[in-house]
C-alpha cells in the first residue's frame, strides 16, 4: 500500500506539472496579444505617427481636383509640388519662365472671384465683351472660351468684331463662347488645356478697318484703348489681331505707357492663354472723344491729352497770355492735296495783323508722332481746314484754342462731330469758320448754277459718296481774310481770358 501511494503522489505532481506548463503558455499568448492590440492603438492616435505622411499627399489631390484644373494641369501642378518637397534649398526649378509677352510677372490688382461675361453686340457703333472668371483665349483660332463658375450658367455664344467700328467687315470677328457649366461639374464641357496662365488683365482688340488715318488712329483706336486700359498702370496684355507692325512702331511710346508688356500678335498665336479678366473689342464712346459716364474710373478726354503730354515729355501745359512783349503762337495746317488753303500768304499776314506768331506746317504722314507733338505743343492755337491735321489738337496745351476752317457744303454737323466737341472736351476753345460758295473752288470748277453750288441739300440726299467726292475730294479754300479777322481777333481774346 506505501509504494501505491509514492506511485500516486508523483503522478499527481507530473499531471498538475503538465497543466501548470499550459497556463504559463496560455497566459504569455494573451498578454502578447493584448500588448499588439494596445500598440496598434496607440500607432493610430499618436500626434508624431509615421503615416501621417500619406495623408499630406492626398489633401495636396484633392486641392488640385477642388480648383477645377484639367488633367495637364494639375498633372504639372502635382510634380511641381513634389519637386518642392523634396528640394530643400529654397529654389523651385520650373519650365514656364517668363517672356517678354507672357504678362504673369506680377500679381494683378483685378484678380477677383467673380465670374461674370457681359457682352454687348447691339450698340450703335461697337461690340464689346467684359469678362471675369475663367477665361481662354485661342487666337489662331479667334475664339474666346468662358468657363463659369455657377454650373447653372446656360451655354451663350457671341459673334464680336474687335475693331471699334463694328461696321468693318475687312475685320475678323471673334467666337465669345460661355460654356453650360463649370469643368468640375461636367468633364466633356471643359475646355482647352491652359499653355500660358497670365496673372494680368489683357484686352484684345483689332488694328487694320480705317487705321493709317490719322484721326481714325486716335479716333478708331488709340482714345477707346485709353479708356480700356489707364486703370491698370500698365499692368496689362494687349492681344491685337490684324496686327500692323508698322502701327505699332508708330504709335510705341503710347503702347508702351499703356502696356509694360510686348503685345501679341493674336493671329498667329496658337497657345491657350488663360486670364481671370479680359476686355474683348474696344468701345468708341463717341468720336475721338470719351464719355466720363462710360469709362472705367470717369477717364476724360482731357485726361487722354494730359496722358499724351506726359508721354511724349510735352513741356507746355498752359498757352501763352498775351502781352506787349510776348505774342502767342499759331500753328497753320497746311494740306498738300484737297481742301488746301489757297492763299496762305495772305493767311498769315492776317494772323500777324491780330497778333500772333505764325508757322506754317504741313505734317507728313510717315513723320514720327514724337517731333510733331513737340512742333504742335510749341503753339498756342492751332488753324487748318477740317482734315486729319486737326488730330494734333491732342498736343496743343490746355486752354488752347483749335480753329476749324469747314469748307463749303453744309459739312458743319460733321464738323463738330469730329472736331467740336472733341476739341471742347479737351479743355480747348473751339472757334469754326464756314466757308462760303465765293471762298471755294468749287465755284470756278463747277459755276454757280450747278447743284453741288446752289443746292448742297440734294446732293446730302443723293448719299455720302458724292457728298465726299465734291466736298471732301475736289475743293480747296480761298479764305476772305477780311471776313475771317474776326475769328482771328476772337481766337486772340480767349487766350486773353
Amino acid at each position: 500500500m506505501g509504494g501505491e501511494m509514492k506511485l500516486g503522489s508523483r503522478g499527481l505532481k507530473s499531471w498538475a506539472q503538465r497543466h501548470l506548463n499550459v497556463g504559463f503558455a496560455v497566459g504569455f499568448l494573451l498578454v502578447l496579444l493584448t500588448y499588439l492590440v494596445v500598440s496598434g492603438q496607440l500607432a493610430v492616435t499618436a500626434p508624431d505617427a509615421v503615416a501621417t505622411k500619406a495623408p499630406r499627399v492626398a489633401d495636396k489631390q484633392v486641392i488640385v481636383r477642388a480648383a477645377g484644373d484639367d488633367a495637364d494641369g494639375a498633372s504639372k501642378r502635382q510634380s511641381k509640388e513634389a519637386a518642392e518637397e523634396e528640394d530643400t534649398s529654397g529654389t523651385v526649378p520650373t519650365e514656364e519662365s517668363p517672356k517678354t509677352d507672357e504678362a504673369d510677372a506680377k500679381p494683378s490688382a483685378e484678380t477677383t472671384t467673380t465670374s461674370k461675361a457681359v457682352c454687348n453686340t447691339d450698340g450703335p457703333v461697337s461690340e464689346t465683351c467684359e469678362l471675369d472668371g475663367d477665361v481662354r483665349t485661342n487666337g489662331s483660332a479667334r475664339s474666346v472660351t468662358f468657363v463659369p463658375a455657377s454650373p447653372s450658367s446656360e451655354r451663350r455664344e457671341w459673334k464680336v468684331r474687335p475693331y471699334s467700328r463694328r461696321t468693318m467687315s475687312s475685320v475678323d470677328r471673334v467666337t465669345v463662347t460661355q460654356l453650360e457649366s463649370s469643368p468640375q461639374q461636367d468633364p466633356a464641357a471643359s475646355p482647352a488645356a491652359c499653355a500660358v496662365t497670365h496673372n494680368v488683365p489683357a484686352v484684345l482688340f483689332a488694328l487694320g478697318g480705317l487705321t493709317g488715318n490719322y484721326w481714325h488712329d486716335f479716333s478708331d483706336v488709340l482714345v477707346p484703348l485709353y479708356a480700356a486700359s489707364r486703370r491698370y498702370k500698365g499692368e496689362v496684355l494687349f492681344l491685337v489681331s490684324n496686327l500692323q507692325p508698322w502701327w505699332l512702331g508708330k504709335y510705341e511710346a503710347v503702347v508702351r505707357a499703356l502696356s509694360r508688356y510686348d503685345a501679341v500678335d493674336l493671329d498667329r498665336d496658337a497657345r491657350v492663354r488663360c486670364f481671370r479678366h479680359l476686355t474683348v473689342g474696344l468701345r468708341l464712346h463717341k468720336e475721338l472723344s470719351i464719355v466720363p459716364d462710360l469709362a472705367p474710373d470717369r477717364l476724360t478726354m482731357a485726361d487722354f491729352t494730359a496722358f499724351l503730354r506726359e508721354t511724349y515729355a510735352l513741356p507746355r501745359g498752359a498757352p501763352v497770355i498775351p502781352t506787349a512783349e510776348r505774342k502767342p503762337r499759331l500753328l497753320l495746317i497746311h494740306r498738300a492735296h484737297y481742301r488746301r488753303f489757297v492763299n496762305v500768304p495772305e493767311i498769315r499776314r492776317a494772323a500777324e495783323s491780330a497778333g500772333f506768331e505764325v508757322s506754317v506746317a504741313s505734317p507728313r504722314g510717315d513723320a514720327p508722332v514724337e517731333e510733331t507733338a513737340q512742333m504742335v505743343n510749341s503753339h498756342d492755337v492751332l488753324l487748318g481746314v477740317h482734315g486729319a491735321g486737326l488730330t494734333n489738337a491732342v498736343f496743343l496745351p490746355a486752354g488752347g484754342v483749335v480753329i476749324q476752317v469747314v469748307p463749303y457744303g453744309r459739312l458743319e454737323r460733321m464738323a463738330r462731330t469730329d472736331f467740336g466737341e472733341p476739341v471742347a472736351d479737351m479743355g480747348l476753345r473751339y472757334l469754326e469758320y464756314s466757308v462760303a460758295a465765293e471762298e471755294s473752288t468749287l465755284l470756278e470748277m463747277l459755276g454757280p448754277d450747278h447743284p453741288v453750288i446752289k443746292d448742297p441739300d440734294s446732293v446730302h440726299r443723293s448719299g455720302w459718296d458724292k457728298v465726299a467726292e465734291y466736298y471732301l475730294g475736289k475743293q480747296d479754300v480761298r479764305v476772305d481774310v477780311n471776313r475771317f479777322a474776326p475769328t482771328l481777333a476772337q481766337a486772340m481774346d480767349h487766350l486773353r481770358q
